[in-house]
């Protein structure tokens, strides 16, 4: 086998992978999501990407290997397809999954040193900020403030000395706040600052953040991405390629490596990204117009709501406004809240989101709950705020669950 294979260079087989991709530089999301980095198998012409189920990879000669890998928690040919088609329709260069979207923050986390200093926004994902809050500043010795990045004055007068990151959500987590990311990032520019933009709510079908400014966008693949609630996965993209080698060499360093089987499940869901997305934003939009006629239900937070504080930035931003919903049950507390999630027979009382079905949690006591509640409450994260991320079942069903449950209160 290895001297069969030695009659193709390592060489020839990058400029393959190459030469195919370059078919499809140009072409359209759909056709990119089927067809990039995923060539026909060479060796016996599979058209699936094959799983490549290795620990390590054989060499020619001692530091030579066959392609260009030699450990699978460097590198492996079914992850790098995958890190391909996910950077070409984020609109980058450079692709990098790990085990986690945590993963990835971690990974991005590591290109900083101690004494610098991360400023977030304010509505943060619960475990982003427990990760900046409990382990990037008492094991690494890092700072981290949380600033409502709509007042851009604001996000100006925080930036310090020793700013080295600003870490933006839009729409954030759960209150769909939505910020201007071509703004933030001059700011950054101006100042020098890593940008770093999180989509995972959106997708790169609804949001391309590197186009608008971003240094480098994330996503848990875990979400839409994956869209089956199967995979626990994180990705991220940047076309700066010195950049890339840092997350690259973290990531190979530290070790949150995915498998290649995970890695199959999310090249297989990608190819449908689209029509799952147009589905949910569809579905969505409809229950958020539902919800804001409801006499049980006082604010609703969706960001292609025309009554949405943000829905002018959102509008100019993005094309969707993918699956995520929040609303306050009017005059609603904790127990408001459980009573409601326990009443619902289609939405499945679980955290997470961006899965074909239906979800539903109050954040307050899920997902949020490892915000400290004076920050929660600051912000409007109270206990009668549910959260709902929309799937692919009919609304009229999905409607009609919600007004059961609402009856229920």
């Amino acid at each position: 086998l290895i001297f069969k294979m030695d009659k193709i260079t390592k060489e020839d087989r990058i400029n393959h992978i190459q030469t195919y991709n370059e078919k499809y530089d140009n072409k359209g999301f759909n056709t990119r999501a089927i067809h990039y980095g995923q060539p026909p198998d060479p060796f016996y012409g599979s058209v699936n990407t094959p799983i490549h189920m290795t620990s390590t990879f054989a060499q020619t000669d001692a530091a030579d290997p066959i392609y260009s890998f030699d450990y699978g928690r460097v590198g492996n040919p079914t992850r790098e397809a995958l890190e391909s088609v996910i950077a070409s329709l984020e609109g980058g260069k450079y692709g990098l999954t790990a085990g986690s979207g945590l993963g990835c923050t971690m990974v991005i986390t590591h290109t900083l040193k101690s004494g610098d200093h991360i400023l977030c926004v304010d509505d943060i994902y619960g475990g982003t900020g427990r990760y900046f809050r409990k382990i990037a500043a008492p094991v690494y010795g890092m700072e981290s403030d949380y600033v409502d990045m709509t007042d851009l004055d604001l996000v100006k007068s925080s930036i310090k000395e020793n700013t080295k990151m600003v870490w933006l959500e839009t729409p954030t987590n759960p209150l769909l706040k939505c910020f201007d990311i071509q703004a933030i990032s001059e700011i950054c520019k101006e100042h020098d600052i890593l940008f770093v933009v999180d989509n995972t709510f959106m997708t790169c079908y609804n949001q391309k953040p590197l186009e608008l400014g971003a240094d480098i966008v994330v996503n848990s693949v875990t979400k839409y991405l994956g869209g089956h609630s199967d995979v626990v996965m994180g990705a991220l993209a940047t076309n700066d390629k010195e950049l890339y080698e840092r997350l690259h060499f973290n990531a190979y360093s530290i070790g949150p490596a995915t498998s290649p089987m995970d890695c199959y499940f999310v090249l297989r869901s990608i190819k449908t990204l689209s029509v799952r997305m147009e589905k949910i934003n569809s579905n969505a939009l409809t229950i958020a117009e539902y919800l804001q006629k409801s006499d049980k239900v006082g604010e609703v937070y969706y960001p292609m709501l025309p009554t949405h504080k943000y829905y002018e930035t959102h509008k100019k931003q993005a094309t969707g406004g993918a699956g995520v919903i929040s609303f306050v049950i009017k005059d609603g507390d904790a127990e408001s809240s459980r009573k409601f999630l326990k009443s619902l027979k289609i939405f499945i009382f679980a955290e997470s989101l961006g899965g074909v079905e239906s979800l539903a949690e109050c954040p307050a006591l899920m997902t949020h709950a490892s915000v400290p509640k004076e920050h929660r409450e600051k912000i409007g994260i109270v206990d009668g705020l549910v959260r709902i991320a929309v799937g692919m079942e009919d609304a009229e069903d999905l409607i009609a669950d919600i007004d059961g449950a609402l009856a229920a209160l």
